[in-house]
């Protein structure tokens, strides 16, 4: 299943969805989600050990201007590479 959070963590329940999350599973953070993917964010090490495959896009951490700060945790993505994330789950969930 692919989920993405497109809100600011912040705004979402995140232990919920961290909880919800699968090693089998893909994350990606876009828009004010890519918060969640700081060095510096409360979330960051229960998102990790969730094991979920972690993805953020690119030109929304760029945008904000925080491409120095997200976690190496995080694989870097562009749009392409977002719709092959949606290509291969059928699954989605919005957060």
């Amino acid at each position: 299943m692919l989920h993405t959070l497109m809100q600011s963590p912040f705004k979402a329940n995140i232990s919920l969805m961290i909880n919800m999350l699968k090693k089998s599973d893909d994350f990606l953070a876009l828009q004010d989600g890519v918060l969640i993917s700081l060095n510096s964010n409360i979330f960051l090490k229960s998102i990790i050990f969730s094991n979920a495959g972690l993805y953020v896009l690119k030109e929304d951490v760029y945008a904000r201007g925080l491409d120095k700060n997200i976690s190496s945790k995080f694989q870097l993505i562009d749009y392409i590479h977002f719709v092959s994330l949606t290509i291969k789950n059928k699954k989605q969930m919005n957060w």
